[in-house]
Formats: C-alpha cells, structure tokens, sequence
C-alpha cells in the first residue's frame, strides 16, 4: 500500500487519500488560519491509518479495549446502540472525518467540513452555514444553531456491506460518529426478512475479514412492491423515531426505490452544495 497521499482540486479543497481513507477537506476563514488548518490536517492524516491498523482486530470485535483517540470515539459512538449487534466499524468513516476536522479548527476559521466517502463532520460558528448534498438527491441546509455537527449514509449499495435493504439511509446528528454508527443500524432495520427478491450471503464470504463475521449481508434487492418497500422503510422509521427519543440522532432520510420517509430535522431543499 501506498503512504498518504495529498492532492489540491481546482477549486482550493484539500484531498486526502491513504488506502480506503479518502477526505475531502474544506475551511473558510483568514489566508493565513485557512492555510494553517490544512497543513494541520495533513499533518495528523499522516498517522490516521496506522493507529486504526495497530488496533483493527479489537475493532472488528464487540467489545474490547481501545487505546488509540479515533478508536476509542469509535467505541463511544456504538455503545448507545447495543446489545443489538454492532462492532466499532460502525463508526470508522464519521470518527476519522472528526479527528481531521478537530485539527483544522483554530483562530480565524469560520466554518469547515471534512467529508470521508459521504459521512461528514462539520464546524460552524456562530451565524454561518453549510448546504450538504444527499446521496439520493437534494441538500439539506445546517446551520450554527442547529446542534448537528455530522452526517453520515449507509445502506446496501454503499461502501460497507449491510443487514438490510435500505437504497440509502441520510443520518443528521450531533457528531459524525454517531451518525455513522446510526445510519448503520437504521440500515439494518430497513429489512423484510425471508422475501425471495432479495439475496444475501455470510459476510465472510465477500469480504474475508469483515466484522460482521457469518452474519447475512445483502448483495441484491430486486423489484419490490409498494406495499413491501413501505413495510421496510416504516422498520427503519420505527428504529430512526427510538434513537432521536434517545437523543442520539437529529433527524434521517430513508430510501428505498423511489419511497422515502422523513424523520426529525431533516428538510430536503434543492440548493447548490457547500460539501
């Protein structure tokens, strides 16, 4: 594997690659507090995929103990969520999109995201805001005031493999870690269970050293009918409504084949995105 790699886009934003890690990065601010945030950022890049490395068998496990910074937020986040099945995983892409992100606020930056793959950690200071492209289409609009400082997708087709059936799932919460880990099980709980349209295989069998183990993951869905893709997405409605009763979440988005349901503080404006 390649060490870290560290490239600028047209248009100013810091892009970070080192195996499966790719950020985007953006701050608004002074020159000087901007240019000082990105090489913050590189910085503390360089050393992100080593310390997850050091510690992925402890990480792919229920429960075990955590040294390093990102993988102790990583066990923080997924614990409000057992004893349902979740391992630190869950919550790998929002927890390191926060550690970059930590390392870019200072004096002088206004607002700033770091975004990882889709799951996105967010600053803003008082009076700014960022318009959030979706993964499925549209935006949503956080502002300062809102306590939502993470996004974070998950479903059947994204980057990670799922339990359930969800197209996608758009989770708005207090921190990129935690909405990671709550897309996660909110995409698990969109699911029907035995239905002969969708196909599923032990995890293991795909991806030899994934944390999920034997567990079934879904490889396909096919046509559904109205009424069953209702009857998935209301399963995941149902865990989106439990976990912003906990105060775990803000807000979702889940869809699946042209349904979507809404929950919380989520509005999907179509505006021109910031991240």
């Amino acid at each position: 594997m390649t060490g870290p790699q560290v490239q600028w886009l047209a248009d100013g934003r810091l892009h970070l690659n080192h195996g499966p890690i790719d950020l985007i990065c953006e701050a608004w601010g002074t020159g000087a507090a901007v240019d000082a945030a990105y090489r913050r950022a590189v910085a503390r890049f360089e050393t992100v995929l080593p310390e997850l490395v050091a510690e992925l068998p402890a990480l792919r496990s229920e429960r075990a103990l955590l040294s390093g910074r990102i993988a102790r937020r990583m066990a923080a986040a997924v614990q409000p969520f057992r004893p349902a099945f979740i391992t630190p995983m869950a919550a790998v892409a929002g927890s390191v999109a926060e550690e970059i992100l930590a390392q870019m606020i200072g004096p002088g930056i206004a607002r700033a995201y770091v975004n990882n793959g889709g799951d996105i950690a967010l600053h803003l200071t008082p009076g700014t805001d960022l318009v959030c492209a979706l993964a499925q289409g549209g935006s949503v609009r956080l502002q300062a005031a809102q306590p939502i400082r993470g996004i974070a997708t998950s479903g059947w087709r994204g980057r990670s493999w799922s339990l359930g059936i969800a197209d996608a799932i758009t989770v708005l919460a207090r921190s990129a870690a935690m909405a990671d880990a709550a897309a996660t099980m909110i995409a698990n709980a969109v699911d029907l269970p035995g239905h002969p349209a969708i196909a599923r295989c032990p995890a293991v069998e795909v991806q030899t050293d994934s944390d999920l183990g034997d567990r079934l993951v879904t490889v396909g869905v096919g046509p559904l009918g109205a009424a069953d893709v209702a009857r998935a997405l209301d399963a995941g409605l149902a865990a989106a409504r439990d976990f912003a009763a906990r105060g775990l979440i803000e807000g979702a988005a889940l869809f699946l084949q042209g349904q979507v349901r809404t929950h919380g503080q989520m509005s999907m404006p179509k505006e021109t995105a910031d991240a």
